[in-house]
């Protein structure tokens, strides 16, 4: 597998709020992945680190070896490139395993504005979007349906 590019944004209304993650991967055999899915209600900082945490498994599933990850999360990014501690309670569990998923392949990280991660914000939005307008109520859905490619 080539090595794989990700843009990854996770947004809440409110924080904590409902939340999505919208994650774009390019590089891959069968063309661009897109996914944007509902995390239920999550601060802004929790949904960044899903975000990024559902790039480094897909990664790791699909055997790259390199992935160079694209964020606008300043938090996210300085935590993973170790220039911030990792001292919330709430997000040192998704940190340690997304630096654990690291160890297997070949990892970057880059903070970008978030002008150049629109599609990544736009599949976060809509996640959020498409529950609430569905006003239906329950558990964050983890299925491969809501990935496209």
């Amino acid at each position: 597998m080539p090595d794989l590019i990700a843009y990854v944004d996770g947004g809440s209304l409110g924080n904590p709020g409902p939340s999505g993650i919208g994650v774009v991967i390019e590089g891959c055999s069968g063309g661009t992945i897109r996914i944007a899915r509902w995390i239920g209600r999550q601060d802004n900082n929790v949904a960044e680190y899903v975000a990024l945490l559902e790039a480094l498994q897909l990664a790791v599933t699909l055997k790259a070896t390199a992935l160079h990850v694209f964020s606008d999360s300043q938090v996210v990014v300085r935590q993973m490139r170790g220039e911030y501690a990792c001292r919330s309670s709430r997000l040192y569990s998704l940190h340690w395993i997304c630096r654990k998923l690291t160890r297997s392949l070949k990892f970057s990280i880059t903070h970008v504005p978030r002008e150049h991660n629109m599609e990544a914000n736009g599949l976060a939005n809509s996640a959020v979007r498409q529950r609430l307008s569905s006003n239906t109520v329950g558990p964050a859905s983890f299925s491969r349906s809501d990935v496209t490619s």
